[in-house]
């Protein structure tokens, strides 16, 4: 096929639609394998840093993108959709507020994507989704142009594997699962990641690709509701679950660790499990096993302020009136994205009991106009001696490698540690709760 034979060649010009955590990454390898990339985004100051050779995110290094040079272009006019021989869709798909998809950005993209839609192009679903969107809704879309797919355009999905900040698997590193919905899409999909990644994995529809991505999220999201169940039940029985899962890891077979915290946070763990249960109930099926792990995962937040209050209980204060620190609010260590994090429950539950709150986040100096909390809007202090020492309660909610945790500790009246940091660190203290 002509197209194959212009991706070997690196003729092929390729366009990725939003151009955030999995969308930037993606450019970037393509840009490094040879091929002429159009980045496509709504956001004209993040175009302009990225034309600039600047990042905006603190994980990615401006001088991948410098090294891009000519190859990367990246514009907000989608007009120049149909100068890209491979078009990437790497939007988010959040939940509204019953916890149902979100599909507006990718069905959205998708209508634009059909006013330019021509002859022998690739279209590329990476957001993840529901088993079936690909056919059922962007082919639906799509075709509506009078081409037909498989014949005149092609069409697949490949659901993005990313993990944001790991320097052993980057994009290139992480074997890419590979779908299409006739055999001439799957075809031009394999041999267009077979240029970047490390190894292709076909799969025999879309819907079985589809169904991978959130067959990978819902084990986690699962193995993380247990132990955020047994750490619950284990503060009861006055039980260590960090000793707990430290001793089990012991075990040579048949056990992989998970651990609790404050909730789960970023794009895809807190959102993908529901994209299925939604789903399921077309074909009249409750996944109980599912949604019952979700409101574990999701109860979280409110149980970390529950034992925020009783720490301070037992010092005779309460919340209400109280100064509590936060450290951290990115949804995960070292990376500056806050997406679904649970310290914005967090924060809230306790601006709602009259608590006095405060955080420290070295990737996030402030934020505003978040999505479930419209009306948030506070700035990073500065980790001092004086902040430390003037909270009731320092709170740990991200683990995040640059905070000064000997000095943090020191300057402490009480330490409610989350993610177990301080004792990783070989730092033990009557003051620490965890």
């Amino acid at each position: 096929m002509e197209l194959i034979d212009k991706i070997k060649s690196r003729e092929a010009v390729v366009g990725v639609i939003g151009l955030g955590y999995v969308g930037l990454p993606q450019a970037i390898e393509f840009s490094a394998a040879g091929f002429r990339v159009m980045g496509f985004d709504i956001d004209e100051a993040k175009v302009g840093l990225l034309k600039q050779g600047r990042s905006y995110i603190n994980y990615i290094d401006p001088a991948s993108i410098a090294r891009c040079g000519g190859r990367f272009t990246p514009t907000t006019d989608f007009s120049k959709i149909g100068d890209a021989d491979c078009v990437l869709i790497c939007l988010p798909t959040p939940l509204n507020a019953h916890r149902e998809p979100d599909m507006s950005y990718v069905f959205d993209t998708a209508r634009i994507i059909a006013r330019h839609l021509r002859r022998g192009q690739l279209i590329v679903l990476e957001s993840t989704t529901y088993p079936g969107t690909t056919e059922e809704d962007l082919k639906v879309t799509l075709e509506k142009t009078g081409l037909k797919t498989g014949e005149d355009f092609f069409l697949a999905y490949s659901p993005e594997r990313e993990d944001p900040n790991n320097g052993n698997f980057t994009t290139a590193a992480i074997p890419k699962v590979v779908s299409g919905c006739t055999e001439n899409c799957l075809a031009v999909i394999t041999a267009l990641y077979d240029a970047i990644s490390v190894k292709t994995v076909p799969v025999s529809s879309t819907r079985a690709a589809e169904a991978t991505k959130l067959l990978e999220n819902i084990y986690r999201a699962v193995n993380i509701a247990m132990v955020n169940e047994l750490k619950m039940l284990f503060d009861r029985m006055n039980i260590d679950i960090w000793e707990v899962i430290e001793a089990a890891k012991t075990k040579p077979f048949g056990f992989q660790p998970f651990y609790p915290g404050p909730g789960l946070g970023g794009h895809c763990i807190p959102i993908d499990p529901f994209y299925l249960t939604w789903k399921a109930r077309q074909y009249d099926f409750n996944t109980r096993f599912i949604e019952l792990s979700g409101d574990i995962n999701t109860r979280m937040p409110e149980y970390v302020v529950e034992k925020a209050m009783k720490i301070l209980n037992a010092s005779g204060k309460s919340l209400k009136g109280s100064n509590v620190l936060v450290l951290g609010v990115a949804y995960k260590k070292d990376v500056d994205d806050k997406r679904e994090s649970p310290a914005f429950r967090i924060i809230q539950a306790m601006q709602e009991l009259g608590t006095q709150v405060s955080y420290y986040d070295p990737y996030i100096p402030e934020f505003g106009g978040l999505r479930h909390y419209p009306g948030m809007r506070m700035k990073s202090a500065h980790l001092s001696r004086e902040l430390i020492e003037g909270a009731d309660l320092v709170l740990l909610v991200t683990d995040h490698s640059a905070f000064d945790y000997e000095f943090i500790e020191r300057h402490a009246t009480r330490v409610l540690d989350t993610r177990n940091a301080f004792r990783r660190k070989g730092i033990k203290s009557q003051k620490i709760f965890s």
